[in-house]
């Protein structure tokens, strides 16, 4: 296990673990190692709006040119979408794991750039909404499919926020495990 924000990411699959009030700054410093290594970047939130999360970013200097998102919250908690948001894809509700799942697979094969991170915040706030056994299949899927189309993912998770049966088996699914 590594501890570092200045991590070198490669085309890997990472679990990215971190205390509850490190959170938000743990997404940060890992997008802006991303962009800094020019990595295109895909976004998928469960935990912030994609308003919030942009607001967030631009705060801390990021620029988000090659960054495009999937957001499970903003449609959920308001029942609309982000006027103006042509890099974001909205999904109903996070406990929609087949749109979740079709929403990843359309923007990976429309981002212009090579292969794109999928940085995905986070598991732990699916919990809230979905058992562990479904989240487990679930990230199963997802890093299935991001190495058969040979790209990269980074997943977000409060280091006391998941059970142990969960925390064991997406370790399986992951090369890496980086606690921050």
């Amino acid at each position: 296990m590594t501890s570092e924000y200045n991590h070198q990411y490669e085309k890997k699959l990472y679990l990215v673990v971190s205390a509850a009030n490190k959170l938000r700054q743990s997404n940060i410093e890992v997008l802006r190692n991303l962009i800094q290594n020019d990595h295109p970047v895909l976004i998928v939130t469960t935990n912030q709006p994609y308003a919030t999360l942009v607001k967030n970013y631009e705060e801390n200097g990021l620029d988000l040119k090659h960054i495009y998102f999937i957001d499970a919250i903003t449609r959920y908690a308001t029942g609309k979408i982000t006027e103006g948001a042509e890099n974001c894809r909205f999904v109903n509700s996070p406990s929609n794991l087949t749109d979740l799942g079709i929403a990843i697979t359309e923007m990976l094969d429309s981002i212009p750039e090579d292969k794109p991170f999928i940085l995905f915040d986070s598991i732990s706030t699916m919990l809230i909404y979905i058992p562990s056994i479904n989240i487990s299949k679930f990230f199963h899927f997802v890093t299935s499919k991001l190495r058969l189309m040979d790209s990269s993912g980074i997943f977000l998770a409060v280091e006391t926020g998941l059970d142990p049966l969960l925390l064991s088996q997406i370790t399986t699914f992951v090369d890496e495990i980086i606690d921050i």
